[in-house]
C-alpha cells in the first residue's frame, strides 16, 4: 500500500514543469516582441543595436539563453 500511495501523490500534477516551461517560453516570445517594437535609440540606451535585437528574434521560442 505505501507504494500505491506515493504513486497517487506523484500523478496528482505530472504537468506543472511543463507548464512552467510554456509559461517561460510565452514570457520570452513576448519579451523578444518587444525588444523588436523599440526604436534604435531605445535600444542603444540599453546597451543593444538592431542587429542584436535581429539575432534574437531568429531563436526559436523554447531557445532560452537563459535556460530557466
Amino acid at each position: 500500500m505505501k507504494g500505491q500511495k506515493g504513486f497517487v501523490l506523484m500523478t496528482k500534477r505530472p504537468f506543472s514543469g511543463f507548464f512552467q516551461r510554456v509559461a517561460r517560453w510565452q514570457s520570452l516570445h513576448h519579451e523578444r516582441q518587444a525588444l523588436a517594437s523599440l526604436s534604435d535609440d531605445a535600444l542603444k540606451d540599453i546597451g543593444l543595436n538592431r542587429g542584436d535585437v535581429e539575432q534574437d528574434s531568429h531563436l526559436h521560442f523554447w531557445q532560452d539563453p537563459l535556460r530557466k
